[in-house]
This record gives C-alpha cells, structure tokens and sequence, in this order.
C-alpha cells in the first residue's frame, strides 16, 4: 500500500499447560514460555510498531508473593527493547546466585515472565496517545486474586462513548474515554460482580481462609462474565485477557471481522492475530492452526482445563478483506494464494489498457508488499500471450504448412510480457525522513529506479495492493516512475476504489481524505450535481442523534450517479503530477468487487469500498464522517 495508513494490532497468549519444570528438562531452558512469546511477537512485528507489552501470570504462588506482572514500550524497536532488557534482568540475577537455571523453581520465584499465562501485544495507534501508557496489557489491580484483570486486544469499538456513560450510569468514574479502557472497565464490572456473589455463596456455605482462594477458582465462571459485558459492544474485536487467578479467555467478534487463530498440543495452547506465526513458532502443520470462531471465547481455567463457547450470538461472516490485500504476512500458503488470484483478476483490464502491445510494456509492482500479487499478474499475462501464440501457430501452419525458426521467434519472443524490477526502497533513507519535518521534500528519493529498461516508447505498469488518499502516488511515486519517460503510466490497484470509512481497525474514518470520494465528488459538481451533496448533508445531519441501527447510508447517492470507470478517470487527472518533467498518460486502473471476492473467498467484509457495514456502529461513524467533511471539520469520526 502507497499511502501510510495505520492499522491492526497484533497479540498474542501462551498458556502453558503442563509444570514449568518440565519446559526445563525438555528443552534445556527455563526460558521456554518466554522465549516463545517473544518469537510469536516478533513475527507478527508488521502488526504493530507504535509499542509493545507483555504480562504474565504465576498460578500457585505462595500468599504474598506477586503473581502478575507487566511491561511496556512506546518505542519503536519497542518489542526488542523489552525482551532485551527482561532477559538482562534474568542474566543479572543468574550472575548473583539469585537464579539457578537448572532449578526452576528459583526462576519463577525470581524472574517475572517464567509464568503459565504469558501475553503480548504489538500497537499500531489509532487513537490516543503515543505513550506507553497507552500501550497494552491494560491493567486492573485489586488485592483479590480472582478480581484482577489485564487485556490486551486488537480491536476498535464504534460505541465507545455509549459504553463509557453506561460505565457512568451504574457508578464507575472511568479514568480515560478510549476503547480500551471501556472493555477494560466493562469486563472488570462483571468480574467483580461474579467475584462478589461467589464470595457471598462461601460465606454462607461457612467456607473461609486459604479455601475461599481455591473454591473460588472452582466456581468463578468466565463465561458469564463475558457475555454480560460484551451484549452492547459494536465493532470488530480480537482480545485476550487474564484473570489473576490464573484463568484467562480469547474471544472474538460476532462478525469475524478481526483475525484469531490458535494452536493447541499437550504442552500449551497459543493464540495470535495470524496463523503463520503460529505454524513457524511451533513448527506446526497448517491444518493444526484453528480459528476461534465469530461469537466465541476460547477459555482457559487456572487448572489447565479448556473449551471453545460462544458468548455472543454469531451474525453474518464479514471477515476484512484488507486483512488478507494487504495487512497480513504473504507467506501464508491461503493468502499468498489469494495475492496472486488478485494479481491475475487485473490482467484482462490491463491487456486493455496496453492496446494489447506486450512488446512495448513493462510490468513491474510497487511498493514491495505488492509483489506477490505481481507473480500472479505475470503468470496471467503469459497465460493470455501463450493462447495467442497456440492460435498463431496453428493459423500459420494451416496457412503455409511449416514453421521457421525465424518465423517462431516473431511469434513468441516479440510480442512476450515483460516484467522488470523498477523502483527499489531505501529503507534507511525512509527512516530518516520519518525523523525530518521536510519529509514530502525528500521522500520522492525514499525509492530508487532502474534507469534505462523503460524507453518512451513503452507503456509502464505497476501493481500497487490498493490506492486510499492518492497523496503517495502524486507526490511521490508518480514522480519516480516518471523518471523513466514512459509514453504512459498505467497504475493497477489490487484492491477496489476505498469509497468509504473504516471503523473496525484501520484508521480511515476521515472519507474527506479519500481520492476515489474527493474524485466523486468533484464529478458532481462540474457535471451541475453540486446541489446532491448538499442534500445528502442535510439528510445525514437529520438522522444524526438516532440510534445507530437506524441510521442510513446516504452517501451512496453521490457515488450511484457515476460509474466506477468515471471514477477511475477522475482519479488519474486528481493524481497526475504538476509541474513535473514527465508528460505522458496516465491511466488508474482498480479491481472489481466482483473479481475480488473471486480471489479472495475466505473473507466476505468489504465494507470500505461497497459502504455495506456488517455493525449498526459503521453507518453511524459513516454518517459522522460526511457531516464531519461537510462542515469541514478534521479529526477521527467516532
């Protein structure tokens, strides 16, 4: 993707299932819960660069001594730095005699993350501050062991001011109005709740002292606590989360829109946002990775038993489709797949687009990320050119009978796709430009070209995994690739036009900001439209108040009176590069919902680009976000 945008978190959970000392004798380290967790973080590192944090928890310690525990980093090498310095603390004690490796008892009375429950978090921001307090687990303490609580979670909630005066309505003073802090507060409500009329029970049973602790564990049902507190949650959501009595749930959302996976042997029961991590980590086949299901809750009791429940009634499958475009790692053998059926969905539109002339073109990808659905762009495209060779040949031979070695090489070599590497990142260069306020000055050299593989007689084209504000490609990319002087530029879009806010994860909720909008929009008003939009204003203002599931989509009106490929068009003049050297065509060439979800069949959410929303929550972040352009107001719209 061209243009930063920010985007999904990344987590992670252990929770190991059998004695510590076994970890020991089996694999000759008393680090082994540790060391997993910082791989299974680390290899969903594009996640998540804004922070890290980790926490874990010790099941059976001894009264009065800590059993929970927590670290994090705003940094940006804030995962390395963490485990760096957890594991200098480890090394430090083993050199003073404090630990003893071989015993493990010793370390995990003495190093806080040798622990059966052990949680990560990687953070991609999208609102909030840059600090570490913002970053996860978010904590709630208490001096019971049983009401104690950390989550960490990839999630946004479209509803979360609903939820902070509901938190208000029954009594709780919440500290922050972010998301997170109103799961936190919402879950902690239920669990104290739980955790009273437990006690309350024992009490009356004559149970007391250190039997309270145990019957308490018994009893204390983490199903029920999340089922209340998520009925009035909006949103896509992946989150994890431990109680400090050593029981802990996974649960994801009704719709499915946020990844979860997890892997479960003898030994452990793991879970991340991906599911290669899981299968790299562990070494795990991928018919060994599952997915928790939409509505359900992994749950994990402080004695190592397990079930996977649904807490929520399921609704319709939306799993996002960005996941799969763009944010998730390729190597996934289902997404590497689905990359390249993007690639080759182009091909006939793009044939097109170069007058059929794969003589005078050259097909290349950027930025990097859009290199697998290059593959699949190039296998197509030879495809398309070997059945016109097959019919030449027997046209020819039909014709005269034989063939010449000549007459092979006009047929097959002449007129063959021809894919080059173009444009090479300099990832030093980009991170300091990141450090530099002229950054938009010196960017145009974040890449390098290959210079003298594109004439002027050549058309140009690139893969890109999708276009959203086009700022990248005008300011920068457009002006690299100019460089090369082809007769025209042809930018080809895996992804359809992002038409619409998101709210789920990725932070696209400003719709003012979206080319493919500002391109329809300015199609209204100098075809004599201008007046639709300001109705469409009015009847967003009129519904603004109303409860979510009410609220219509009526932004749809301005895109209905125009065709995508008009869209398209606009877009190439919004795009084209002012006062530059290059002067040649320039043609925006995006996928169809159609052949998108041809390629991708795993996940059905497209709500960006078709203003479908699987939530009530999205209308009304949608209708926010139109007001909010109207009015021309900047800022997230919920």
């Amino acid at each position: 993707m061209s243009d930063p945008i920010k985007h999904e978190c990344g987590i992670a959970l252990i929770r190991l299932l059998k004695p510590l000392k076994y970890y020991q004798q089996k694999y000759e380290t008393p680090l082994y819960g540790f060391n997993k967790l910082f791989l299974l973080m680390e290899k969903q590192h594009n996640r998540g660069q804004d922070g890290a944090g980790i926490g874990s928890v010790k099941i059976g310690v001894p009264p009065g001594a800590n059993y929970m525990f927590r670290d994090r980093s705003a940094k940006s090498n804030g995962l390395s730095e963490i485990f760096n310095e957890q594991l200098e603390i480890f090394n430090e004690k083993v050199k003073k005699g404090i630990i003893h490796p071989e015993f493990p008892d010793t370390v995990k009375a003495n190093f806080d993350y040798e622990a059966e429950v052990l949680l990560g978090h990687l953070r991609y921001g999208t609102s909030g501050s840059y600090n570490k307090n913002s970053c996860h687990p978010f904590v709630r303490k208490s001096t019971w062991p049983a009401r104690n609580l950390m989550v960490v979670g990839n999630f946004n909630i479209t509803n979360t001011g609903e939820l902070t005066k509901k938190l208000v309505d029954i009594g709780i003073h919440p500290v922050f109005s972010t998301d997170t802090q109103a799961i936190l507060e919402e879950v902690s409500y239920y669990l104290d709740i739980e955790h009273a009329e437990i006690y309350s029970q024992l009490r009356n049973e004559g149970v007391s002292g250190p039997k309270i602790l145990q019957m308490m564990n018994e009893r204390l049902n983490p199903l029920r606590i999340v089922s209340n507190a998520a009925q009035d949650w909006d949103g896509g959501y992946t989150i994890a989360g431990a109680i400090g009595n050593g029981d802990c749930f996974v649960m994801r959302d009704a719709n499915g829109i946020r990844p979860c996976y997890y892997y479960r042997n003898d030994e452990l029961i793991a879970f991340a946002s991906e599911r290669v991590p899981l299968m790299t980590v562990f070494e795990a086949p991928q018919e060994d990775i599952k997915e928790v299901a939409p509505g359900n809750v992994y749950l994990i009791k402080c004695d190592g038993s397990f079930e996977e429940r649904p807490y929520k009634k399921a609704g319709e499958r939306k799993s996002c489709t960005f996941e799969r475009i763009y944010f998730s790692r390729g190597n996934d053998p289902e997404i590497y797949k689905e990359r390249k059926a993007l690639g080759a969905a182009l091909c006939d539109k793009l044939y097109r687009s170069i007058g059929g002339d794969f003589k005078h073109s050259v097909f290349s990808y950027i930025p990097n990320t859009a290199e697998v659905a290059y593959y699949g762009m190039m296998n197509r495209l030879r495809e398309i050119r070997r059945a016109q060779v097959k019919a030449d040949i027997k046209q020819t031979l039909a014709q005269k009978g034989e063939l010449t070695d000549e007459l092979l090489d006009s047929l097959i070599m002449d007129n063959w796709p021809r894919g080059e590497k173009i444009a090479h990142k300099d990832i030093k260069l980009r991170t300091f430009i990141s450090q530099e306020k002229d950054r938009m000055q010196l960017a145009s050299h974040v890449y390098d070209i290959t210079y003298g593989v594109v004439t002027h007689d050549d058309t140009l084209v690139c893969i890109d995994d999708s276009i959203v504000r086009g700022t990248t490609l005008k300011r920068q990319i457009l002006r690299i690739l100019g460089r090369t002087n082809p007769k025209k530029i042809v930018i080809a879009s895996t992804a359809p036009q992002i038409r619409y806010p998101d709210c789920y994860g990725i932070d696209m909720s400003e719709i003012g900001k979206f080319i493919a909008f500002q391109a329809a929009i300015k199609l209204a008003r100098e075809t004599g439209a201008g007046e639709l939009i300001r109705e469409v204003y009015q009847k967003c203002v009129e519904q603004r108040g109303k409860p979510a599931s009410e609220i219509k989509n009526y932004v749809k009106e301005i895109y209905d009176r125009c065709t995508t490929e008009q869209i398209s068009k606009k877009i190439a003049e919004l795009v084209y590069p002012a006062n530059g050297d290059w002067h040649g065509e320039l043609e925006i060439v995006y996928q169809s919902i159609e052949d998108l979800h041809k390629s991708i069949t795993s996940c059905t959410g497209d709500w960006y680009f078709t203003g479908d929303y699987p939530t009530p929550g999205g209308y009304m972040v949608l209708n926010n976000a139109f007001i909010n352009y109207y009015e021309n107001r900047e800022g997230r719209s919920y």
